[in-house]
């Protein structure tokens, strides 16, 4: 699956590794490494050093997956979907759920 199915914002379900079943929001995509950062799955703790700014300490973020293990949650009923592309009569190239043929770009 090539990241630009998946965009920053849109809801996924990761569909394996040890978040497996866990949902989220996308907020970060790195398209030339297909890797995508999810609100809440992932998380990772980073040990951060002092700084003048900033207090040290062991910080939990989130890591980035491979956007082959997170999957597109289909508008209509909440499911794990593949997406597709679809040209609309006036021109535009939209994503459209394989599940239900749903429009997902709005």
């Amino acid at each position: 699956m090539s990241a630009a199915k998946i965009k920053k914002s849109d809801k996924v379900v990761v569909i394996a590794g040890k978040d497996k079943g866990k949902t989220g929001e996308v907020i970060e995509v790195l398209p030339k490494e297909n890797r995508v950062k999810v609100r809440g799955v992932n998380i990772v703790k980073k040990h951060q050093r002092q700084t003048q700014t900033s207090a040290g300490g062991i910080l939990e973020v989130e890591a980035f997956l491979h956007v082959s293990n997170v999957a597109h949650i289909d508008p209509k009923d909440n499911k794990p979907t593949r997406v597709g592309f679809k040209t609309l009569e006036d021109g535009r190239k939209v994503r459209v759920a394989k599940r239900s043929g749903e429009v997902i770009d709005l």
